[in-house]
């Protein structure tokens, strides 16, 4: 079978390595890729944001299934248009895709299906939000509606930095993201991810992982899409899983499908682990990066089929999924400046020396320049190691890391540290 993966970054090569291992695999054809990608597919500059240029791609390359791995295409209705045209995809059309596309929607869709949630607020008006603060303790989290690239969200611990963020949203500082304003309850707790796959009725399990969003260790500074992640997220236990399938997935899939929006592909489930029990923070309408690198680094099962069945609706045919026992943990090395303006164009040497069987490094940013390879964007590479424990995979990472040349380039020194402190504890 031949395959389009649309993307560039570190989880179109992670999907791209482990779509390669598929004995069904025919030709792997990647828009636009990057140089890690070129190891195991054809690049094409195919513009994605062209439908039908995609699809006389697809019937000219006898194209069997497309993955798409950024929420952008997915939110522009390239699904829509595939599926009329025949070609199966894995990803939502165009208004199953607002689960990400739009937080508010989300939002209103928790509340319409009884799935717990933090309290909110929405708002398409400056006046209106500022004035709605006021029933909002501290903290309070104010995001953009709209997408964001990862950096739509803003913990506000005084009145006047809440101010200040919605100021900023409407002001356009995020673009059209913050034409609309999502004001929400701070939530306490332990953040974790939950993935699962779904045909539109039928829905797996796909694992776990926890994210670093912040880009300083000991989680200081800015949010940003994401610093380093492992899995699985020990945190979330089998039970708290299944609270999770029953209380949101499960519901969220029904409420979807209900409405006339069935969701085909991936349910990337932010959640935060309070007392009350797991509650959604937001939901991503495709795998998670850097999630997805160390998921794709304990999947045993080949990936191919389980996609291709969500696209084609049997995925009551897929027996539950099965991951190794080992830990992965992945760190991210960001060119300076990020999540800011990054420093592109630095040279990177010493990858090939530090990978192995437990050892890969995705290329999340990077180019070609005359032969050299460069920084070309702001998370640059993710150094993912497999390991028996957080703590000997984390090891096993950070000595890759240092194995590296990159002199533009910086990391958190810390991905892991909960569990590796909770595996330090147990003794």
């Amino acid at each position: 079978m031949n395959v389009l993966l649309i993307g560039s970054g570190g989880r179109e090569h992670a999907l791209a390595w482990k779509l390669a291992q598929s004995p069904t695999l025919d030709t792997l054809y990647a828009a636009p890729g990057n140089p890690g990608i070129a190891a195991f597919a054809e690049l094409t500059d195919l513009d994605v944001t062209d439908h039908v240029a995609v699809i006389a791609f697809c019937q000219d390359k006898a194209i069997g299934l497309v993955m798409v791995g950024p929420e952008a295409p997915l939110v522009d209705g390239l699904g829509d248009s595939l599926r009329a045209a025949g070609v199966p995809i894995f990803g939502p059309g165009r208004l199953a895709a607002q689960l990400e596309g739009s937080k508010g929607f989300t939002k209103d869709m928790c509340a319409r299906a009884d799935i717990p949630t933090a309290a909110y607020a929405r708002h398409d008006n400056k006046a209106a939000a500022l004035a709605d603060l006021e029933r909002f303790g501290l903290p309070v989290v104010i995001k953009a509606d709209g997408l964001a690239a990862g950096k739509g969200v803003i913990i506000a611990e005084t009145r006047a930095q809440a101010v200040d963020a919605i100021e900023e949203m409407f002001g356009g500082g995020f673009g059209t993201a913050g034409a609309s304003v999502v004001i929400e309850e701070f939530m306490t707790g332990e953040e974790a991810s939950f993935f699962a796959l779904t045909d539109g009725v039928n829905v797996l399990a796909f694992g776990s992982a926890q994210d670093h969003k912040r880009v300083g260790d000991g989680d200081t500074g800015p949010n940003t899409g994401g610093m380093g992640a492992y899995s699985p997220a020990f945190v979330l236990t089998p039970e708290l899983e299944e609270a999770v399938m029953a209380r949101i997935i499960r519901p969220t899939v029904k409420t979807m499908a209900d409405e006339g929006m069935p969701y085909i592909g991936v349910l990337f489930a932010g959640l935060m682990l309070t007392d009350q029990g797991p509650k959604l923070i937001e939901y991503n309408a495709r795998f998670g990066d850097p999630e997805t690198q160390v998921l794709m680094m304990r999947l045993t099962d080949d990936l191919l089929p389980i996609l291709l069945a969500a696209a084609n609706g049997t995925l009551d045919r897929i027996a539950p999924l099965t991951f190794d026992a080992r830990v992965a943990l992945t760190v991210v090395m960001a060119a300076k400046g990020y999540p800011g303006t990054p420093e592109k164009g630095g040279a990177i040497n010493g990858i090939d020396h530090v990978s192995g069987d437990d050892l890969v490094v995705f290329h999340a940013g990077t180019a070609l320049k005359d032969g050299q390879l460069v920084a070309n964007g702001g998370r640059v590479l993710n150094v993912t190691a497999r390991a028996a424990t957080v703590g000997a995979a984390q090891a096993a990472a950070y000595r890759a890391v240092d194995g590296i040349d990159f002199a533009t380039g910086f990391c958190r020194r810390d991905i892991g540290w909960r569990e590796v402190a909770r595996e330090q504890a147990e003794g």
